[in-house]
């Protein structure tokens, strides 16, 4: 009778251990936050060295998630990439259109965007980042330079008319100024991709910000601000920026 009371709590004691091991786990571990690529349509597998990175792009090129190629069509009006059209309203001021750019060369290269990646479920890719902590005159600067531009939608990541094979506006989507879709800098940087940015109350060096813009020549000021949160994260304190996913 011992024997057997013994093995019950063995076999117990076994299926709350199987138990416990089986809880779901994020789909980056704590640890695999620094010098990491997103799962995504055109992102490599792993960040290194690009010496051939195009124009805006050329910031990241002693280490990047982006190929050549990829930094050359992201400088498209229409890029084979994602076949997006910045010009769905007429012609994109060139200044607004700077900002765009260095955005996705932000978005497609950069390696320091780890603590901000959270899993999804789309055909084009596995992870994107939420609430990355974009430095506020970075926002201030893209939102005033694009304010008199044109735009039909003030969420870009879903909603638009595919039938052609680009983006086109919605039916009865009416073009207006940038200002009228996105009254404020936050309603721009926030809401145009679905709050891949949360605008930061932190200004550029100050390590608590991501830089859109950087100079590359005084090194990437963003690993810094990777590396403090990710700190932040491992210390299991909430991370300023960061919300669930």
């Amino acid at each position: 009778m011992d024997m057997a009371w013994q093995m019950m709590q063995l076999l117990l004691l076994a299926l709350v251990t199987a138990s416990g091991s089986a809880q779901p786990r994020s789909a980056r571990a704590r640890t695999d936050l620094l010098n990491v690529c997103m799962n995504a349509k055109h992102h490599k597998a792993q960040p290194s060295p690009e010496d051939e990175l195009y124009g805006q792009c050329s910031p990241w090129k002693k280490n990047a998630c982006c190929t050549a190629n990829t930094s050359q069509e992201l400088h498209k009006d229409t890029s084979r990439l994602y076949n997006f059209n910045w010009d769905h309203c007429g012609k994109m001021e060139p200044a607004c259109k700077r900002h765009f750019i260095q955005d996705a060369c932000l978005y497609e290269c950069s390696p320091n965007l780890g603590p901000w990646i959270r899993q999804v479920n789309q055909s084009w890719r596995k992870e994107r980042i939420l609430n990355v902590p974009l430095c506020k005159e970075d926002c201030e600067r893209w939102w005033e330079d694009c304010r008199t531009s044109y735009t039909c939608k003030s969420n870009w990541h879903k909603g638009w008319n595919w039938t052609s094979g680009i983006n086109e506006c919605p039916a009865r989507a009416l073009c207006r100024t940038f200002e009228s879709y996105f009254p404020t800098p936050a309603a721009l940087c926030e809401g145009l991709w679905s709050h891949s940015f949360k605008v930061s109350n932190y200004s550029g060096g100050s390590g608590h910000c991501i830089q859109m813009w950087f100079d590359s020549a005084q090194g990437n000021a963003n690993e810094e601000v990777a590396k403090f949160y990710a700190a932040t994260m491992n210390a299991g304190a909430p991370s300023h920026g960061i919300i669930g996913s």
